[in-house]
């Protein structure tokens, strides 16, 4: 049987990230060249020449005096925790498919339950933001699902009580291989939700392929071509040669989900899709996922506790 070489590769050994992240000066160096990879510019005046405050690891420019740090502005601003943990935290995410939890990344960093979650929760903004800047095109498979766990004497599938609907899509090839995926939560399934979804998030002219649930429609709207195979619903559908993409994903996730979160609130909902979106997204190099995902994060506003807790 042929070896799936994104599966088999070989990602980032545990020697590797320490040799390259290992200490305090390395992870410094890493950001400063991430945020100013042609040299220093100076956010207040545009000035190039800078020197550095070594006690307090700021750069202070030549010409206004404006003192800045490479954190500064960033989703590290008003950080108390050293640059290795925030490393460890980007190692330790990107390394395992099914994602780790708050709880566990307090037990692996050494550090408290509420640092641990703010941590999670702001490198999950990062990656949220950074996939609403990605368009789906070319061939698109999608399916409706929902989040949250059913419950014993309660309405069952679509319209089912405290459940999360989202949409799941995955863009593939015309050999029918997956490229990319985007996971969104919706309000619910209507064909003006649906449109509204497609123009943010599908390029017009792309072939969206649907079960033919009547609020797929609105992808038509949206300047897509739509192909509805009716294959009824449960089994039926899973069989479907033409969603086995969108059904491995889904399946995929729902496992991941289940294996390492307890519970996930609805308002956090869309960090958690975009955090396995994320990753799945950038499975073909592994060994490149943590200075990518550093450079998006020098590159996401601030998010302060507030904001923080309103997803």
């Amino acid at each position: 049987m042929a070896i799936n070489k994104v599966q088999f590769q070989k990602g980032l050994s545990l020697n590797e990230f320490i040799e390259n992240y290992g200490t305090e000066e390395q992870c410094f160096k890493v950001l400063y060249k991430l945020r100013w990879p042609e040299g220093f510019i100076c956010p207040k005046c545009g000035y190039n020449k800078c020197c550095q405050l070594t006690q307090r690891s700021l750069q202070q420019c030549h010409k206004c005096h404006h003192q800045t740090s490479i954190t500064a502005g960033t989703i590290f601003e008003s950080t108390k925790l050293p640059l290795t943990t925030w490393f460890q935290a980007f190692y330790l995410i990107s390394q395992d498919k099914k994602g780790i939890s708050a709880i566990e990344l307090h037990r692996h960093l050494g550090i408290s339950y509420q640092s641990a979650w703010r941590m999670k929760q702001k490198i999950m903004q990062v990656m949220k933001e950074r996939e609403e800047a990605k368009l789906l095109s070319g061939f698109i498979e999608v399916d409706d699902a929902y989040l949250g766990g059913e419950r014993t004497g309660c309405k069952r599938g679509r319209g089912a009580d405290d459940k999360t609907p989202f949409i799941a899509a995955v863009e593939t090839t015309s050999e029918g291989q997956p490229v990319r995926i985007k996971l969104s939560i919706l309000k619910g399934f209507f064909k003006e939700e649906i449109t509204v979804w497609s123009r943010k998030n599908v390029v017009s002219g792309s072939t969206v392929i649907s079960d033919g649930l009547a609020c797929f429609n609105g992808v038509v709207d949206a300047g897509c071509k739509h192909d509805k195979i009716i294959c009824g619903g449960g089994r039926a559908s899973v069989e479907e040669p033409e969603f086995y993409w969108v059904n491995t994903i889904l399946g995929n996730l729902k496992s991941a989900l289940r294996s390492t979160y307890h519970a996930i609130r609805p308002k956090y909902a869309q960090r958690y899709l975009a955090e396995f979106q994320y990753r799945f997204n950038r499975r073909f190099n592994l060994k490149d996922f943590i200075p990518r995902l550093a450079y998006v994060a020098l590159r996401t506003p601030a998010l302060p506790g507030k904001l923080l807790r309103i997803a």
